[in-house]
């Protein structure tokens, strides 16, 4: 289940996701979630498929063979943890009021917000249940990939909360909002690796640091999709544009233009947040602003340092073509990829 490793053509991730180890989990996602009459399976198989590019449970997959264990056995945990990614987007889009998803309509959009809360726990309940699939796994290590997979939902319940406290908030998120990334999204990268590298049958220590290795995976991911909303096009992205302005969501461009903003910039950023983004005028403004105060570049240069750190703690292990697969996801968050 492994790929060959490259960042130096523009799909990557595409080239991920029609490896051996992608082109398995597509395959399994599809084979679980079949066409059905039920409605509940309905909807979340609507959720599911078509997949995206699957980069967490392919983590998972990796990290398990990258420390010697057997991806195939670490296969039905791994399309968990996507269970858990997809649920967590499925109740961003109920809290944000988005209505497009992967290019289509989002699922609250689409069956109506009461269905879609429903889903993303029926989802999360399926993650649990997917993580102890395997009967042959050992007690210890189950128990401590289920006490990995509680934390993190606990983790990404506080960062959703601290995310809505600081909504249209720069001054106090400057502070707030390493941390909150931290529970918002490197919370579930660090679980994937930890996780898959626990069932692959590492010991806590060696797989603890796979978990850093996820989370500043995870945190430069983050600071990458913030980026994005003025980079690239909602084409691009999947969802609108305005999107984080329109939800005054204060992500990292922001705050480093927010701080190296004049008293005037700052005044007007605020004002803008606050009343919700001011549409594509205000996107237009806010982007020149990110030019004009070197934000842009900033941004990128904290999107590299945490994939240094990530790499740092690959080090400790022997080289194989499963490393070089989570190197090359690590290169990957700061390349100019959409």
């Amino acid at each position: 289940m492994t790929v060959a490793a490259s960042t130096h053509f523009r799909s990557f991730l595409d080239e991920l996701a029609r490896s051996q180890s992608g082109r398995i989990l597509h395959q399994e996602l599809g084979r679980r979630w079949p066409e059905t009459a039920d409605e509940l399976n309905m909807i979340a198989r609507y959720a599911l498929l078509p997949a995206g590019k699957l980069l967490r449970p392919i983590m998972a997959l990796h990290a398990a063979e990258a420390v010697g264990g057997d991806p195939a056995k670490v296969l039905t945990a791994a399309l968990g943890l996507e269970y858990l990614h997809v649920a967590t987007l499925v109740h961003d889009d109920i809290i944000d009021a988005d209505e497009l998803r992967r290019g289509r309509p989002s699922v609250p959009s689409q069956f109506g917000v009461p269905n879609a809360i429903v889903t993303g726990d029926h989802l999360i309940f399926n993650a649990f249940g997917a993580i102890v699939d395997d009967p042959q796994a050992a007690p210890a290590q189950l128990a401590a990939a289920v006490a990995v997979l509680a934390e993190t939902g606990r983790d990404l319940c506080r960062g959703q909360l601290l995310e809505g406290r600081l909504a249209g908030e720069l001054a106090a998120s400057t502070r707030h909002y390493p941390e909150m990334i931290r529970l918002k999204t490197g919370s579930l990268f660090r679980a994937v690796c930890q996780i898959g590298a626990l069932l692959g049958g590492a010991e806590p220590e060696l797989a603890a640091g796979l978990g850093r290795y996820g989370e500043h995976v995870g945190l430069a991911f983050q600071i990458r999709d913030d980026l994005l909303a003025y980079v690239a096009t909602s084409e691009q992205t999947g969802k609108p544009a305005t999107s984080d302005l329109d939800n005054g969501r204060p992500t990292l461009p922001l705050l480093l233009a927010y701080q190296a903003a004049t008293d005037s910039q700052q005044l007007e950023l605020d004002v803008l947040l606050r009343g919700r983004g001011g549409g594509e005028a205000g996107l237009e403004w806010v982007s020149e602003l990110l030019a004009e105060t070197g934000a842009v570049a900033a941004t990128r240069e904290r999107m590299k340092l945490h994939a240094e750190h990530a790499l740092a703690e690959l080090a400790v292990l022997p080289a194989s073509a499963s490393v070089d697969v989570l190197a090359g996801i690590a290169h990957w968050t700061t390349s100019d990829e959409s």
